[in-house]
């Protein structure tokens, strides 16, 4: 047994303790004009932090193996969470969506945990190489997008759609069926769009940003305006004026707007490298694995990080429509933040394991 992989361990302490500074700097001012406590944020991650690293060693150190016989009630309590956040007096509705399940004492966004326990249950179950798998694959696949689509959620549902796809593919799933389903996900997605007036008002301001006087584009230019702040090296930590509430989301979703104002083009460049490290280090665990549940549970995994994280870069530099997705380590939000550091421990697990 090896020692643990250090390089995605220091790169994940790093960006998950950078994020906690940027959280600080990006939510002072909301924070104290909200909840009149400049530190209500940092406090709130802080503890999940906290939470998120006690899962991160506890998965480093727990035999990866023995998630193959838990992945069945994983799925099966994460698809009730699912369920339960339309039930009355438990779900929570924030501007028009029910993502978040109220427990009282926390909150609980049970799509960030669907990707982790949809890993854990399709690596488990094409391990087995079973045939004939392909319908019973694409029900269960549509059942947990409906459900998350329900919220409304279609960053979620897409990163879960590309995770499934992508174990699948890996699994050893035929290219032809792969390759099939690509145009049927396009149109269903561009039925989705058309059919949704904030989704199509959002893709249409997208791909008219400059002669867009929609409020819906009102967001997207405030990227734009923080990013040509920044310039080459920034404006300075703490120095962002797109902050003082000119930027919506600005601790969560476009934080990284906030560290591109701040740091600059060469600080984002920086970011941007520590993030490729991990997804490196990730794929290079899942390739030297030595049993098929192992590289197809590192994959998905990774897999999940890495669109999450190109979903939402790509949406900060307008290369794609703004998604609503949170960027791993980084962006404010437990249940995000648990998941991803949960899902970087199994990955040193399966290092660990690797003779």
């Amino acid at each position: 047994m090896k020692k643990i992989d250090l390089l995605l361990f220091l790169v994940t302490i790093t960006l998950t303790l950078f994020g906690l500074l940027m959280i600080y700097d990006a939510s002072s001012f909301i924070a104290f004009r909200d909840f009149g406590d400049k530190y209500h944020y940092i406090k709130d991650q802080s503890l999940w932090v906290l939470i998120g690293l006690i899962g991160l060693f506890f998965f480093s150190f727990f035999d990866y193996h023995k998630l193959y016989n838990l992945s069945l009630p994983l799925l099966i309590i994460v698809l009730a969470l699912l369920i339960l956040v339309f039930v009355p007096g438990f779900g929570i509705s924030v501007l028009g969506a029910r993502r978040w399940i109220d427990f009282r004492f926390t909150t609980l966004q049970p799509a960030e945990f669907v990707k982790f326990a949809l890993a854990i249950y399709l690596s488990a179950w094409f391990s087995r190489k079973e045939k004939g798998r392909l319908l019973s694959f694409l029900l269960i696949l549509g059942l947990i997008i409906f459900l998350v689509m329900l919220q409304p959620d279609m960053g979620t549902a897409s990163i879960i759609l590309f995770e499934a796809l992508i174990i699948y593919f890996l699994s050893g799933g035929s290219m032809f069926i792969f390759l099939l389903l690509i145009p049927v996900i396009g149109f269903l997605g561009f039925l989705l769009i058309k059919f949704s007036p904030y989704r199509a008002a959002r893709l249409t301001s997208f791909l008219n940003l400059g002669s867009s006087f929609e409020p819906v584009s009102y967001h997207t230019k405030q990227i734009l305006i923080a990013l040509g702040m920044g310039g080459l090296t920034g404006v300075g930590i703490g120095n962002s004026l797109q902050k003082y509430a000119y930027l919506p989301e600005n601790a969560t979703d476009s934080i990284f707007a906030i560290i591109a104002e701040e740091f600059g083009l060469l600080g984002s460049v920086v970011l941007i490298s520590l993030f490729i490290i991990v997804v490196w280090r990730g794929f290079s665990i899942a390739i030297r694995s030595k049993d098929t549940f192992g590289k197809l549970l590192a994959g998905g995994i990774i897999s999940f990080l890495s669109i999450q994280i190109v979903f939402n870069l790509g949406s900060q530099v307008v290369l794609f429509p703004l998604t609503g997705v949170p960027l791993p380590f980084i962006s404010y939000g437990g249940s995000a933040l648990i998941v991803d550091l949960c899902a970087i421990g199994i990955l040193l697990n399966i290092a660990r394991q690797i003779e």
